[in-house]
């Protein structure tokens, strides 16, 4: 008998983080589990590193007959109880084997606030044979209401983290010393998948504006992504190649995130925005977009500032702001640092979600442990 945790992810973004985090919570409670994952992705190496049960199942598009069969066998053969999946191609390839291996129990993690396409195959893939869709945030609940999905499937689960990485004494001169920066500049970041939603390239027009009032703002883009060529070509273009710096793909976010002074995150679609709560548990203060689930993370003159998004001119107000008004950040930063460890730890997250699993298996009398 088992629990089936299926991540078809092929990158380390923020999806896999929280399916990587409920596994090892799931194994922690003492529950069977399984960790079906793409093989040779950093989600499979660190679920492996950690001594997660990580399985590698090759899911090449969500019609992929083959991944289908494969994992309809495994199912069966291991009694699986319970399966949930994390994103699209896992939903597609997991609920076809769930139907034939008869899995009692299907879950669904809905983690962006895209709007979900009106035709009915499209409602029907989000609930046929589903016994719960679990929202990051209201946003994403509210655009799948929006969508035609019955709000009675749906329970909102905000996504945690583990504060581990960041209760260790950062070194405030790490990027410094990397990229030649001085003690006078003003780091700002954003971490981010480089993808038309996340709204770089508004941060770069925000950054034009700011050059001639405060030149010493550096913004650093982490992240990798489809844009990155259009943005790198936008930067030369608005003449802020020497305040704005691309780093790629980076496994040292959490050192990183201590050396900022201000941490921005400009999506126009945002479904919550994991990485605002990094950088809150690394006493940041924020700049953010009233998008999506963000608002439910980041308060409004409390724990950050809120911007409208694709506006430029409000994101750089606010990053001026916060520059020249050291306390006030000082301020934001530190009561950000308090919500995040109240809210939105990787336990309350991975708890919440295993209440759920119960509940449902109490109503269908089945057990989940052995």
């Amino acid at each position: 008998m088992s629990l089936f945790q299926l991540d078809a992810g092929r990158e380390w973004r923020g999806g896999q983080r929280q399916s990587f985090f409920l596994t090892r919570e799931l194994m922690r409670a003492g529950y069977p589990v399984h960790f079906y994952v793409q093989p040779a992705s950093p989600l499979f190496e660190r679920a492996r590193e950690a001594g997660l049960p990580a399985v590698p199942l090759r899911t090449r598009s969500e019609v992929d007959l083959g991944a289908v069969l494969r994992l309809a066998a495994a199912m069966k053969m291991r009694r699986c109880r319970l399966a949930h999946f994390h994103d699209a191609h896992s939903l597609a390839v997991g609920s076809a084997a769930a139907a034939l291996a008869k899995v009692p129990i299907r879950i669904i993690s809905r983690r962006v606030d895209f709007p979900i396409r009106s035709n009915a195959l499209s409602r029907k893939k989000y609930t046929r044979d589903i016994d719960r869709i679990i929202a990051i945030s209201d946003g994403v609940r509210r655009v799948l209401v929006e969508g035609g999905i019955d709000r009675r499937l749906i329970t909102v689960v905000p996504s945690g983290i583990d504060f581990t990485p960041y209760e260790e004494a950062a070194e405030s001169d790490y990027l410094h010393r990397e990229l030649g920066f001085t003690q006078d500049d003003f780091l700002v970041g954003i971490v981010a998948h480089l993808a038309d939603h996340k709204g770089h390239t508004y941060l770069i027009r925000a950054t034009r504006l700011l050059k001639e009032q405060a030149p010493r703002i550096k913004v650093v883009i982490v992240g990798d992504g489809p844009l990155r060529l259009d943005l790198d070509r936008q930067v030369r273009q608005d003449g802020v190649s020497d305040m704005v710096f691309f780093l790629g793909f980076r496994e040292d976010v959490p050192r990183l995130l201590g050396s900022l002074d201000l941490f921005v995150l400009s999506s126009k679609l945002e479904g919550m925005g994991t990485s605002i709560m990094d950088a809150m548990a690394s006493r940041l203060p924020v700049v953010a977009t009233r998008v999506g689930g963000i608002p439910e993370v980041v308060e409004d003159g409390r724990t950050g500032l809120l911007v409208p998004p694709q506006d430029p001119e409000s994101l750089a107000d606010a990053i001026l702001r916060l520059y020249r008004d050291r306390k006030l950040a000082a301020r934001l930063g530190g009561k950000g640092y308090d919500v995040v460890h109240e809210k939105f730890s990787a336990q309350s997250m991975a708890g919440r979600i295993i209440r759920e699993y119960e509940r449902i298996a109490d109503k269908k009398v089945i057990a989940l442990k052995a």
